[in-house]
């Protein structure tokens, strides 16, 4: 997902493109079901669920899956899904913190507390890590969408704290309160969502020079991904 995009750019080049959409198609479905109970299943009112929707879109994600996902959520009427938040370290002493959705907190927390032992990591309690971040509202833009100067006025006038420039996208940063208020001020002007996430962005890294940390930390987060109750993973690790 939205992460460790560094991190995440490297594992894709390692691993199976088609296990890692089916991965993604499925935490994204997730998503918007649990958007399409928790509130309104018409997209203009419901933000979050517009918003997993974009995300599924940018994904590729078949618009037949959108819409079976949203139908979903009147059969998982029982189901009680929450997002909780694990704290750890990883290789190198790196802070790590696990986003998880589970309708089975029991079964989260015994998963997620075996692969931080077996990959050389600790699983601490909340708030161990997350000091070395700052929890932000992040909205990705695909640069094709728009261009830099403009993008860069939308930001600051929709009350955006950071517009940053990077490759093949923008990254716009807002108050964690505030991110549904500026993405609905940038919708008047752009169609298209990379992601509307509330993510934890490092403000204490870690630079990882030696190649056989390197490869424990694309282990270890390549893992943690792959459960499927796990929703975003973040580290300090660059």
């Amino acid at each position: 997902m939205a992460g460790h995009s560094h991190w995440a750019g490297i594992k894709h080049k390692k691993g199976k493109a088609d296990k890692q959409r089916s991965a993604i198609f499925s935490k994204l479905s997730r998503e918007i079901t649990v958007a399409a109970k928790l509130g309104d299943k018409n997209p203009n009112m419901n933000s979050r669920l517009r918003s997993a929707i974009q995300a599924a879109r940018s994904a590729n994600m078949p618009k037949d899956n959108i819409e079976r996902a949203i139908d979903k959520s009147s059969i998982a009427a029982d189901s009680n899904f929450e997002n909780i938040r694990y704290e750890g370290f990883g290789p190198a002493k790196t802070a790590i913190v696990v986003i998880t959705l589970t309708d089975n907190k029991n079964r989260t927390a015994s998963n997620i507390r075996t692969i931080f032992q077996k990959h050389g990591g600790v699983l601490g309690t909340q708030g161990s890590a997350s000091h070395n971040f700052l929890q932000l509202g992040v909205i990705k833009i695909n640069k094709e969408e728009i261009d830099e100067e403009k993008v860069f006025n939308l930001a600051i006038d929709a009350g955006a704290n950071d517009c940053i420039f990077h490759n093949n996208y923008y990254e716009i940063h807002t108050n964690k309160d505030e991110i549904y208020d500026v993405k609905n001020m940038l919708e008047k002007d752009i169609s298209n969502f990379i992601s509307t996430e509330i993510e934890w962005v490092p403000s204490n890294k870690i630079n990882l020079n030696n190649e056989e940390d390197k490869e424990k930390m694309i282990k270890f987060l390549e893992i943690l991904e792959n459960d499927d109750d796990v929703q975003n993973v973040f580290t300090n690790a660059i």
